[in-house]
């Protein structure tokens, strides 16, 4: 009998942080790789699937679009100045919505969890983001405990994170929890 693999989908969109995205996914792909038996597999999602630019210009494809993106465990959401007009697209932020519903982690590194707060899911929940977007975290939504001198938040089914040297540690949080509630060997 085969297993289904658990999906993490890491979103990409016009502007994404090339590290914030790339960095995220070659930790948990090397992770999946050398741990088959945990039951994951990694890829990249976007609105509408196939390529996307990201911020320094370089070009990556999206193995598939939000429509057609098999059901997730992870979802997450890097950040990049392309994160700024999704703070406004109701599209955008009805579609983080309904992942919230469904999906059992979410996360974000840097500058997504602006997206996070203009979705409504950091209500009332500690998060952190890039040091230069701290004040913005807490004006989209002032009931945000930010937390300035962390550099990820770990609140249970969400996880926040801020910027360059947490990147790479929050690259590994994703996978945190499934390892935590796996059996020992």
């Amino acid at each position: 009998m085969t297993r289904m693999a658990k999906h993490i989908g890491i979103v990409l969109f016009s502007e994404v942080e090339e590290l914030d995205a790339i960095g995220p996914w070659e930790v948990l792909s090397t992770w999946t790789g050398y741990f088959p038996e945990d039951g994951y597999a990694v890829s990249c999602l976007s609105r509408s699937g196939g390529l996307v630019q990201c911020a320094k210009g370089l070009v990556v494809q999206a193995q598939c679009s939000f429509a057609d993106a098999p059901p997730l465990e992870v979802l997450l959401y890097p950040g990049g100045q392309g994160t700024r007009p999704q703070l406004h697209d109701d599209a955008q932020l009805e579609w983080v919505r309904r992942q919230r519903t469904i999906v059992p982690l979410m996360t974000s590194v840097c500058t997504g969890s602006l997206v996070y707060a203009a979705a409504g899911l950091l209500s009332h929940r500690p998060a952190t983001t890039h040091w230069a977007s701290l004040d913005h975290l807490g004006e989209i939504d002032p009931t945000i405990d930010v937390r300035r001198d962390e550099r990820f938040v770990d609140d249970g089914d969400i996880i926040t994170a801020a910027g360059a040297v947490s990147r790479h540690r929050h690259g590994v949080a994703p996978h945190r929890p499934t390892r935590r509630h796996r059996p020992c060997t």
